[in-house]
């Protein structure tokens, strides 16, 4: 699709600077963090690939003008639900849950993509009846349209990407102008249902947890962070507890300017796991101290500033939504992940934005960005 330069002068370059500046730190975190384990070799270059094709990514969506997304939010709705429902049939299993397909070198996983694309279906909704978001059925439509691949993602199972999916819809008919009644008749139902399943939660942890077994649609291990979070044991030796223990003593080590880069010793040591995926703050923060952790946060700060800064300046609802959205996706699953690490809430499998290993999320993210700097591009109309 060919685009004017008159158009591309209102490229958001900071925008693009500070991604580019984290996802280059993400290869180098990640060369620290596998520690010289020879069967996590491979993902250094793979995610340099990914971010290549990331940043190719976010020019194409640039170049794209974000309203077509709103005449195909249909059928990505319907892709969406076809790839969640095909993952649970024929997807690779690992970590207690099928949510990657295997093709060839790399496994993608659609859950991620489902992300960034809900967001399109969502704000397409939503901005076609802005003027009747008051009324309650298009508040119920939209939480229907919301809560189906929820479900998909749930029975994977995933439950945090599940909740990240119902906080995307939460944040943009909020933003939209749903009455705010309606949200709090949603959370009395949810503590009714919470306040009819203690006794049952009571049972479980008196019989079948202890036996190993899974809680209806939630697994295990799922439970197991929850205890874990509730009733830590500092002398874990294996485990949820464990790890987020281990964390805990890799950020607290690193001081205020850390240890130096390759240098943490409980990355370098190996006594954090996942350090290169869902621990990899911890990683950061051991080899940087305070004074990087910060950095980071601050660099994830500004790019969320930027989006909301997007969902200003946007000439409609649509683009106003996709940037907002993007935004609430960033901030929320930032916040989740150095949550877990500083043990403040349990421990999820939610990426670091830009920063953790994983190729599925890093596209999925800076495709979200492209849509954003498209948003922007076209924020007024342009002079022929």
């Amino acid at each position: 699709m060919q685009v004017s330069a008159r158009v591309w002068r209102h490229f958001d370059v900071w925008l693009l600077a500070a991604v580019a500046a984290l996802t280059i730190a993400s290869v180098a975190m990640i060369q620290s963090a596998i520690a010289g384990n020879e069967s996590l070799a491979e993902a250094v270059p793979r995610q340099m690939i990914y971010a290549v094709i990331g940043l190719v990514v976010i020019v194409v969506a640039a170049a794209i003008d974000y309203r077509f997304w709103s005449a195909i939010a249909r059928p990505i709705y319907v892709v969406v639900l076809v790839l969640l429902a095909l993952i649970m049939a024929a997807g690779f299993v690992g970590f207690g849950a099928a949510r990657w397909f295997n093709v060839g070198i790399v496994n993608i996983q659609p859950s991620e993509l489902s992300k960034v694309l809900m967001i399109i279906v969502l704000a397409d909704y939503l901005a076609r009846h802005q003027h009747e978001i008051g009324q309650f059925r298009i508040f119920i439509r939209s939480l229907i349209l919301a809560a189906v691949p929820a479900v998909l993602v749930f029975l994977q199972p995933d439950l945090s990407t599940a909740i990240v999916l119902g906080v995307i819809w939460v944040a943009l008919t909020f933003a939209s102008g749903a009455k705010l009644r309606y949200f709090l008749v949603l959370l009395a139902i949810g503590a009714v249902i919470l306040v009819l399943l203690s006794p049952l939660l009571i049972d479980y942890f008196n019989g079948p947890y202890q036996a190993g077994e899974d809680f209806y649609f939630v697994q295990r291990y799922q439970m197991q962070r929850i205890v874990s979070f509730l009733l830590p044991d500092p002398e874990a030796h294996h485990g949820e507890s464990y790890n987020v223990n281990q964390a805990k003593i890799a950020i607290g080590s690193g001081g205020w300017f850390g240890q130096g880069y390759g240098h943490g010793t409980q990355t370098q040591l190996r006594f954090m796991k996942v350090r290169h995926t869902d621990f990899i703050f911890s990683a950061l923060s051991e080899e940087f101290g305070f004074v990087g952790a910060i950095i980071l946060l601050a660099v994830l700060g500004f790019i969320i500033l930027r989006c909301l800064r997007a969902a200003r300046m946007a000439r409609d609802q649509f683009g106003a939504l996709i940037c907002y959205g993007v935004a609430i996706l960033l901030l929320f699953q930032s916040a989740i992940n150095v949550g877990m690490n500083l043990a403040l809430i349990p421990v999820s499998g939610l990426p670091l934005p830009f920063v953790s290993y994983g190729g599925s999320s890093l596209v999925a993210n800076l495709l979200g960005i492209g849509m954003v700097e498209s948003v922007i591009l076209r924020h007024k109309r342009i002079e022929l």
